[in-house]
């Protein structure tokens, strides 16, 4: 237990949590929107959806709280791996080049993974806090949708996460030691592929529910 303790103590350690956490998360957007494309049935087929998830019970209480702390645990790790960068060099240059592979992806990481955080947050406030005693997800869902201001807000958070996901897929696969040159340019495009299909799949639902509303 101790080694493990010391190896997540180091900065090696916390990259490897931020890669393990993000796949986690990463295999979480793809089962959510997996799920949520039911919508495209209409409205039983996606209260069938959730009805069968909430019956999990228990099951679905222990994934929701994991995600969560998976979550928080990642992008805590990921500002203090980031703040222990800048203190590292604390002298700017005046002129930044993207030289050794930097994108925007990368470059944005501390800053898009709070705002998914944030996000998050209030996707479950609006969405699974709430009460279904006398309605159902899809009406809820109809009814956010509705609002203009919150479509908008949707798509520029999936946005966001699929700039976040370009960069982390690929990064958590070469922390992991997924690092050959032969396969790592496949990664990286798989990697950009996927952040594509999370932008375009979660980001027209709003849109879709909204026209349909």
């Amino acid at each position: 237990m101790n080694w493990i303790l010391d190896t997540l103590g180091t900065s090696v350690g916390k990259k490897l949590l931020m890669a393990i956490s993000g796949l986690c998360f990463i295999g979480f957007l793809a089962a959510h929107l997996a799920g949520n494309l039911t919508i495209y049935g209409g409205a039983d087929a996606f209260n069938r959806y959730a009805d069968h998830l909430h019956s999990l019970g228990p099951l679905l209480t222990v994934a929701e709280w994991g995600l969560l702390s998976f979550a928080l645990l990642h992008v805590i790790t990921g500002l203090w791996l980031s703040w222990q960068n800048w203190r590292a060099r604390p002298v700017r240059y005046a002129v930044k080049h993207s030289a050794g592979g930097r994108t925007i992806g990368s470059r944005s990481m501390p800053y898009s993974g709070v705002l998914i955080l944030f996000f998050v947050i209030f996707h479950l406030m609006n969405f699974h806090f709430v009460d279904k005693s006398q309605t159902t997800i899809f009406q809820i869902v109809s009814t956010a949708f509705s609002d203009p201001l919150y479509v908008v807000l949707y798509v520029a958070a999936m946005a966001v996460a699929a700039l976040h996901v370009s960069h982390s897929l690929w990064s958590a696969f070469q922390t992991l030691g997924a690092n050959h040159p032969k396969y790592m340019p496949l990664v990286m495009l798989a990697s950009l592929g996927f952040a594509v299909i999370v932008g375009l799949g979660f980001g027209f639902l709003p849109i879709y529910i909204s026209l349909m509303a």
